[in-house]
C-alpha cells in the first residue's frame, strides 16, 4: 500500500517555468519525475511505478509473442560500430568516451550490433531460426534540442527487439507477429494510436511503420485519409500527380524583374508588368542546400516550401543536409541568391531533384542566374534535366491521398513504435550467417522493432488528462484506487484503512492518504492531480454510513454504503 504520510512525494502547485506541453507540467507537479539537466530526468517513486507498469505490459505482449529477454550492457566497444559505420554515421548525436587506457567506447544509442553479435555467437544452423530477441534498456542520443520533457530527452528507456530469419518470408511473418503484439501492447496501455507508413532512413531496410499516438503538441506530422484510411509520416507521404499534357511552349525568354528574390515580389511584376496573370504556383522555386558538403538543388512549385526532414529522408545515404547560407552563395558567386534557375545546373555542377509535381513537359518561370532577371517557358525535359524525383515539398491538408484520391487530413502525434524490416545490412557487415539445408552459408534477415518505454509514459499522459490533473489507465496508474480520509477523529482513517487492507487482499493497489496534517482541499486536489483510476472519499458521509466513490475519468459522483464499496470497486475494475 502506498500511503502518503510516509510516501516519498511532493506535489506542486504551479508549472515548471520551462515546460510547454502538458505531460511536462504534470509528471512534475504530480511527483512522478524531477529534471536535474538538460534532456535528464529523475524518476521518484510514482514515476517509477508507472514506468515499470508499462514495462510489465510490454513485457507480458512481448512473452505472450514468443519473444525472449536478453540484456545488454549500456557501455558498448567502438569496434561493432565501425564495422557498420554507424561510429561516424551517427554523427555529433552519438555520446563517445574513452577508457583510461585510450579505447573508445559509446553509450548505446540502439543495439543491433550486439544483437546481430549475440546471435552470431550462439547460432550457425537455420533450424534454430526463426528467433527474436528483445530488452528494455536506457539509451543515449546527444539530443541537440531536448525538448518536451520526457517526449525527447537525451537518456530514455526502449524496448527494442530483433527478428532473425532465414528468408524474406520468414522475415514477413516475423514482422507481423510485432506488428499484431505491438496493437495489443498500446491498446493494454489505453492509448489511441494509428498505424502509418514510415520511412526506414538510417536504419535501413524496406518495409517500414510508425505507431503513433495522435496528440496537438506531437512532435511528428501524419496524414490520414478519411475514406480510405491510408496513413503516413509525412516524410512517407507519396505524391499523387495527374499526368498532363503541357503541349509545346514557347522558347525560353528572358525578362527584366527588379527586386524580385522572392515568390511573392516575382507573382507582382509579372502581373503588373508583364500582364502574366500568374499565381505562386506557376513559378519554380529552386533552394539551394548543402548535402554532406555538397550543392545541390531542389526544385518544388513556387506555391510549396521544402520540408527538409522529407528530403533528408529522400536522399539515400545523406548524412547531413541544410541550406545554402550567406557564406556559401559568397563561395559561389554564379549562383546569384534569389535568381537561381535549373537550366545552369549542369554548367554550375549542381545535382538537381525535382520534387514529382515538376513533371517533364512542365514550364516555369524561374530564376535566370543573373541579379534582377527571370526566364519563362523553362521546361523541364527541354531546358533541364533532373538527377532525380525526390519527395520533397511540405504536405498539407487537402492534397491528394495516394491510394483513392480523397483530400487528406493533417494531425500531430508523439511517435511511440516504429518497426522495420532491416534485411540483411547489420548481418552482411557483421558476417553473421548460418548454413542451410544444402550446408551452405545464407545471411541472416532481420527486423527491427522499437517501443518508447518512457515516451510512452508522457504520450499516455498528454493524451490522458484533463485542466486540474493526470487521469491513468488503470494498467499504468501507480494505485487503482485512491482512498482519502478526511476529518480529526480517528474513525475517517480506520474506516479508510480497513477499506484500503480489504481491497488489497483482492489484489487490487491502493494508494492511502492518511496524512492528518493536511486540509481536506490539499487532498483532494492531489488525489486529482495524481490521476488514479478512482477516488474513495472518507469522511463526513460516515455519519450516515456511507463515503463517497469517484471516477476520475468522468468525474461522476456516488455514494455507497461502507459495506458495499469494496464489492462496487470489484465489480467496476472487473
Amino acid at each position: 500500500m502506498l500511503r502518503m504520510s510516509s510516501l516519498f512525494l511532493r506535489t506542486l502547485r504551479d508549472d515548471p517555468s520551462d515546460a510547454t506541453v502538458a505531460s511536462h507540467k504534470l509528471l512534475v507537479r504530480a511527483g512522478y519525475v524531477r529534471p536535474i539537466a538538460a534532456g535528464i530526468f529523475s524518476w521518484l517513486p510514482l514515476g517509477v511505478i508507472a514506468l515499470r507498469n508499462v514495462e510489465r505490459v510490454i513485457r507480458e505482449e512481448m512473452d505472450r509473442a514468443g519473444f525472449q529477454e536478453v540484456h545488454f550492457p549500456a557501455l558498448l566497444p567502438k569496434d561493432p560500430y565501425e564495422k557498420t559505420n554507424r561510429w561516424e554515421e551517427y554523427g555529433p548525436a552519438l555520446f563517445r568516451l574513452q577508457d583510461r587506457k585510450g579505447s573508445d567506447y559509446l553509450l548505446g544509442p540502439t543495439h543491433e550490433e550486439m544483437f546481430t553479435l549475440m546471435v552470431k555467437g550462439e547460432y550457425s544452423s537455420y533450424k534454430d531460426l526463426p528467433l527474436t530477441i528483445y530488452q528494455i534498456q536506457t539509451k543515449y542520443r546527444d539530443e541537440a534540442r531536448p525538448r518536451s520533457g520526457i517526449i525527447r530527452g537525451r537518456e530514455f528507456v526502449m524496448k527494442d527487439s530483433y527478428s532473425f530469419d532465414l528468408d524474406d518470408a520468414g522475415l514477413e511473418i516475423s514482422y507481423m507477429k510485432h506488428r499484431d503484439a505491438y496493437i495489443s501492447t498500446f491498446n493494454r496501455l489505453g492509448m489511441k494510436f494509428n498505424i502509418v507508413s514510415a520511412m526506414s532512413g538510417a536504419m535501413g531496410g524496406s518495409k517500414s511503420e510508425e505507431f503513433l499516438a495522435p496528440c496537438s503538441t506531437g512532435e511528428d506530422t501524419y496524414v490520414l485519409c478519411p475514406r480510405c484510411g491510408y496513413a503516413a509520416n509525412v516524410e512517407a507521404m507519396i505524391t499523387k500527380v495527374e499526368t498532363r499534357d503541357f503541349g509545346n511552349p514557347a522558347a525560353m525568354e528572358i525578362l527584366d524583374t527588379p527586386n524580385t528574390p522572392t515568390i511573392e515580389s516575382l507573382v507582382e511584376v509579372m502581373n503588373s508588368k508583364y500582364n502574366a496573370g500568374i499565381t505562386a504556383a506557376d513559378t519554380l522555386k529552386n533552394v539551394l542546400l548543402m548535402a554532406d558538403g555538397k550543392p545541390i538543388s531542389v526544385l518544388v512549385p513556387g506555391d510549396r516550401e521544402v520540408d527538409l526532414k522529407r528530403v533528408e529522408a529522400n536522399l539515400a545515404g545523406v548524412k547531413e543536409l541544410r541550406l545554402f547560407e550567406d557564406e556559401d552563395f559568397a563561395k559561389r558567386p554564379e549562383l546569384v541568391k534569389g535568381y537561381v534557375g535549373p537550366q545552369d545546373a549542369k554548367k554550375f555542377g549542381l545535382k538537381l531533384y525535382a520534387d514529382p509535381r515538376i513533371q517533364v513537359g512542365s514550364h516555369w518561370i524561374t530564376g535566370a542566374n543573373q541579379k534582377n532577371k527571370h526566364m519563362r517557358y523553362v521546361t523541364h525535359g527541354r531546358d533541364f534535366e533532373v538527377d532525380g524525383f525526390i519527395e520533397a515539398a511540405e504536405v498539407r491538408e487537402g492534397d491528394s491521398c495516394p491510394s483513392c484520391a480523397t483530400p487528406v487530413v493533417i494531425d500531430r502525434a508523439i511517435e511511440i513504435g516504429h518497426i522495420f524490416q532491416l534485411g540483411r545490412k547489420y548481418a552482411e557487415a557483421l558476417d553473421l550467417t548460418v548454413l542451410d539445408k544444402e550446408g551452405k552459408a545464407r545471411v541472416v534477415t532481420m527486423g527491427s522493432y522499437g517501443i518508447g518505454v518512457s515516451r510512452a509514459v508522457a504520450a499516455i499522459a498528454e493524451q490522458s488528462h484533463d485542466e486540474i490533473g493526470l487521469i491513468w489507465p488503470e494498467e499504468i496508474a501507480p494505485a487503482k484506487v485512491h482512498i482519502v480520509a478526511t476529518g480529526k477523529d480517528d474513525e475517517p482513517f480506520a474506516v479508510a484503512e480497513k477499506i484500503a487492507l480489504e481491497l488489497e487482499s483482492k489484489g487490487i493497489s491502493v494508494m492511502f492518504d492518511d496524512r492528518r496534517d493536511s486540509s481536506p482541499g490539499v487532498k483532494f486536489k492531489d488525489a486529482e492531480l495524481i490521476g488514479n483510476p478512482y477516488i474513495i472519499i472518507v469522511g463526513k458521509g460516515l455519519q450516515e454510513g456511507k463515503v463517497e466513490f469517484r471516477v476520475r475519468k468522468t468525474g461522476e459522483k456516488s455514494e455507497l454504503p461502507v459495506g458495499e464499496i469494496v464489492a462496487h470497486v470489484m465489480k467496476i475494475t472487473g
